[in-house]
């Protein structure tokens, strides 16, 4: 199984950015997906963006389009989110996601087979 690590969580305010990196590692897929999920607290833990890591295509969850951009740096092997213009409802832990396949936008968890242990994300207003 791939070996998920994030980090970039923090405590920022309402109009700020903030990155969150997930660094992969373990076995190698010919065709997987790259996500985000966050969940915040009595909440289903939702799908944020996802990515194909082989031809770059992206998937954007409607309240997040236009303020947030998942990317991926395959030299260093490393999953980006870039969060701009955050909001509190925006406040969540964030969990980086991979399941194998090439379609986006699986919104389940129960499809994505790999996870990282979150980082929690804190907008203030």
């Amino acid at each position: 199984q791939v070996q998920l690590v994030e980090s970039g969580g923090g405590l920022v305010q309402a109009g700020g950015s903030l990155r969150l990196s997930c660094a992969p590692s373990g076995r190698t897929f010919s065709s997987y997906v790259m996500g985000w999920f966050r969940q915040a607290p009595g909440k289903e833990r939702e799908l944020v963006a996802a990515i194909n890591w082989r031809d770059n295509s992206t998937y954007c969850k409607d309240s997040v389009r236009g303020r947030f951009t998942i990317s991926r740096d395959n030299a260093k092997n490393t999953l980006y989110l870039q969060m701009n213009s955050l909001k509190p409802e925006d406040t969540a832990v964030y969990y980086c996601a991979a399941r194998a396949g090439t379609i986006l936008g699986v919104t389940s968890p129960h499809q994505w087979g790999y996870w990282g242990q979150g980082t929690q994300v804190t907008v203030s207003s």
